[in-house]
């Protein structure tokens, strides 16, 4: 039963992480030649493309895609409470999912400019995947850059959005409601 969890688990999060990253390259209007972004469109192209016959887009953001998201999000945390003997209440079930969705978005922020960064030390030449996650993260660390005083090629922007988020985290594990919660899935 463990590895059927780890599993589950494992395949959920990857394809809800792959729709998330379709809206965010949608967002930043990423190289969409891309191979990054080329796998990304396809795989996530047979959920989302039925969805967005009748879910059309707002102000520029793929509105089908974050629903996919969110329906795969509140899945997930239905079906691995339910295989490991917990039931979870309807409302507090599109409620947890909303919160994974704000949670797991923020951990991929992370998670890219994590990757980015290391990818900074190691790859001199630029990769098509190096330049997409520039452009993914560039809006996030543009304003803290012009902030940051000029420290002679050191870019400390990384570092500074890195303990934003984990000071966001830490106030919305206090403030909002099952925030740590979601932990365990």
């Amino acid at each position: 039963m463990e590895a059927l969890l780890i599993l589950l688990n494992f395949l959920f999060d990857a394809f809800f992480m792959v729709l998330i990253l379709r809206v965010w390259l949608q967002a930043v209007r990423a190289d969409f030649y891309n191979p990054l972004s080329q796998f990304v469109v396809k795989v996530s192209n047979p959920v989302v493309v039925p969805f967005r016959r009748f879910i059309p887009g707002f102000a520029g953001v793929d509105v089908a895609t974050i629903l996919v998201a969110y329906i795969v999000g509140t899945l997930k945390l239905y079906t691995m409470s339910s295989l490991q003997g917990g039931i979870i209440e309807f409302g507090l079930l599109l409620y947890l999912g909303l919160l994974y969705l704000i949670k797991e978005s923020g951990y991929l922020l992370f998670m890219v400019m994590l990757i980015m960064a290391l990818m900074s030390w190691v790859v001199q030449n630029p990769t098509p995947i190096r330049l997409v996650f520039h452009q993914l993260t560039e809006p996030f660390l543009r304003p803290i850059r012009r902030i940051l005083p000029d420290l002679g090629g050191i870019d400390l922007s990384v570092v500074i959005a890195f303990l934003a988020l984990s000071m966001l985290n830490a106030f919305l594990n206090t403030t909002v409601p099952y925030w740590s919660v979601l932990r365990m899935f």
